[in-house]
């Protein structure tokens, strides 16, 4: 931008202030010249007008009322082209500029309106280049930070520098906010309510409101169709050009680490729905193993089964978010606030399973800022459990889950002998060997692999071949007190 002060530096005696005044470093929209009587239809506030004084009428009072119509529109200042028609600038003139502030100047007979045009625009043209400049060394410091550890809140802090005010960024998963400076954090609860009225609304464009009595930008941070959080900014001035390109670079710096942690996310992701699969189906060795090579925590001992449907195409992400809303039935305990940071969950037939570990603690208990209710959206969850015993609930939870109304939380007591069910169950489903039989007999004769082999027939070698293909086949060891004691009383039943 173009100050009047400079524009008055550069033309020196070719543009003067009245009377030697000095000029404020006023900014200017644009120089205009005309003679109509009320060239403001033609203006749009902050301009230098020229005019040889055609329009001022002669009088003290038409020339009252030229200045009150650009007063009116905004108009910075007033040049007088001095010549045949006024050979030096009225009194009136003077007096009635300075009652309405406007900046009142002179151009000496013989200089042309057209050479303070060129300067103004000569001077215009080198600003813009510099602004320019400075521009895109701010995107490039920009860049290069968003390349390092912490990089988001590097660019928040830049940005907010360079705006001269403050900076937010709130994110829509479960990221901390990024602010700058430190004094910004008072305003986040203010912040994350206008976030969630924009989220709610569909805002996905810039949108501007109060704060505080101070005005407030707040930008989508959108990669495709998904809104991964809001970038807000609180300018020291009035936003320029390049202050516009510059808050553009960030938004895109803002959505590109947002599709790394998303990937990143998404890969890990895809390893513990893999987990709790294997755990479901009740392959429980396996499933640690699993975990183990995915760099995942020790897998907790026991866990709570929470099932979750909504009878719609509601994302598994929205589900977990809302599901500590629901209401829980007497004597249920609720589901925990951390319940997204559970990332052992699986989807199947159209009802979302998660196991959440029995103290109700999480890997990240920070839940989704802007997580909506889920209209239909009810649940299921057991007692706390096995991971062995997990199967055996499953087919209980799809039941309570078909009968609790919309908006609550049933519960679902976990039989002793579930896990023993599927396990005999397993061993009946096998076909090339009476697996059955053989265990039945191994537990009755207490492990004695001589007096089991003698009651199946059997030789010592294939019994142990066998007891070793049970054990793998069930992911457990037919010599734990807790499994063998359960799986022999289940399988007296069967005898029955």
């Amino acid at each position: 931008m173009v100050s009047l002060s400079e524009l008055c530096a550069v033309l020196g005696a070719h543009l003067v202030p009245v009377n030697g005044r000095s000029l404020p470093a006023r900014e200017l929209t644009g120089v205009h010249v005309s003679e109509l009587e009320d060239p403001t239809p033609y203006l749009d506030g902050g301009e230098l007008l020229l005019t040889t004084g055609m329009p001022l009428g002669g009088s003290p009072a038409a020339t009252a009322r030229y200045v009150d119509r650009l007063r009116t529109k905004g108009v910075h200042a007033l040049g007088i082209g001095l010549g045949p028609w006024l050979t030096n600038v009225p009194r009136y003139l003077s007096e009635a500029c300075d009652e309405a502030q406007i900046h009142l100047l002179a151009v000496p007979d013989g200089v042309p309106f057209q050479n303070v045009s060129r300067s103004f625009w000569r001077l215009s043209a080198r600003s813009g280049e510099a602004e320019l400049l400075g521009s895109l060394g701010t995107q490039t410091s920009l860049a290069q930070a968003a390349m390092r550890p912490g990089g988001a809140a590097a660019v928040i802090r830049g940005l907010a520098q360079a705006l001269g005010g403050w900076a937010a960024f709130l994110p829509s998963d479960t990221e901390p906010e990024r602010y700058w400076p430190e004094s910004t954090g008072a305003l986040l609860p203010l912040l994350r309510e206008e976030t969630i009225r924009l989220n709610r609304a569909g805002t996905h464009s810039a949108a501007t409101f109060e704060l505080h009595g101070q005005p407030v930008v707040e930008y989508p941070i959108a990669a495709g169709s998904r809104i991964h959080g809001f970038l807000a900014v609180g300018p020291g001035r009035k936003l320029a050009a390049p202050d516009r390109q510059v808050i553009m670079t960030v938004c895109t710096l803002l959505a590109l680490k947002a599709r790394q942690r998303e990937a990143a996310s998404s890969a890990a992701s895809v390893l513990e729905t893999a987990v709790a699969k294997l755990v479901l189906h009740g392959h429980t060795e396996a499933a640690r193993i699993l975990a183990e090579d995915a760099g995942h925590p020790e897998l907790p001992r026991r866990v709570r089964v929470l099932a979750l449907s909504a009878g719609d195409s509601a994302a598994p992400e929205q589900l977990a978010a809302a599901a500590p809303a629901l209401a829980p039935a007497p004597g249920v305990q609720p589901v925990p606030n951390g319940v997204t940071g559970c990332t052992l969950r699986h989807e199947r037939d159209g009802v979302l399973y998660v196991l959440l570990p029995e103290d109700g603690r999480a890997d990240n208990p920070k839940e989704a800022p802007y997580a909506e209710t889920v209209p239909g959206l009810s649940g299921a969850v057991s007692d706390p459990v096995s991971l062995a015993e997990v199967p055996g609930v499953l087919a209980g939870l799809r039941r309570a889950l078909s009968q609790a109304p919309s908006g609550t939380l049933a519960g679902l007591a976990a039989p002793a002998n579930a896990a023993a069910q599927v396990w005999v169950q397993s061993l009946a489903a096998y076909p090339r060997a009476d697996l059955v039989g053989t265990v039945t007999e191994y537990l009755r004769h207490r492990g004695h692999w001589e007096n089991a082999s003698r009651a199946l027939g059997i030789h010592r070698n294939s019994l142990r071949h066998r007891m070793a293909l049970a054990s793998s086949l069930l992911g457990v060891d037919l010599d734990d007190p807790d499994v063998f004691a359960p799986l022999w009383l289940e399988l007296r039943q069967r005898e029955r």
